[in-house]
């Protein structure tokens, strides 16, 4: 089994908009990070439980973003200190098949052992007509 999980509006929402319209110096604040623009990016508010949960119980986790800054996707990962929780990221733009066909290579797992966690629907339906479980996210991630 490999869960995988989209970045923005689905583990944060980088001041309504995302993270590759975002700008540095990225300051952490607490548990929130600014961006030189004074938004407030923020980790929804059960990431990292989940997170913690899912790598207790040794379930390999992945990143699928298709940012066209992973430079920025991976720095503000760095900073809410939730990329040691992945063992596979896929991050650069392009189409999410594209992702899913690296990481079945990576992984050596099928589609059908992989679960999807994205926001938007078109990501939704073209991952899963890979035949990947996948979970429209509604709000953020959360337990519900």
């Amino acid at each position: 089994m490999l869960i995988v999980f989209d970045l923005d509006f689905t583990l944060w929402d980088a001041g309504g908009t995302w993270c590759d319209h975002t700008r540095p110096p990225y300051i952490r604040v607490n548990e929130i990070i600014e961006d030189g623009e004074g938004r407030s990016i923020y980790l929804y508010p059960d990431v990292k439980e989940i997170l913690e949960a899912l790598t207790e119980r040794k379930i390999p986790l992945g990143i699928a973003s298709r940012t066209h800054s992973p430079e920025t996707a991976r720095r503000l990962m760095d900073l809410f200190e939730i990329r040691k929780y992945f063992e596979f990221e896929e991050i650069y733009p392009g189409s999410k098949i594209q992702h899913f066909e690296s990481l079945k290579l990576k992984s050596n797992l099928g589609y059908d052992e992989m679960y999807f966690f994205d926001d938007e629907q078109r990501n939704v339906d073209e991952v899963g007509d890979l035949g990947v479980n996948t979970h429209l996210v509604l709000s953020g991630l959360e337990w519900r």
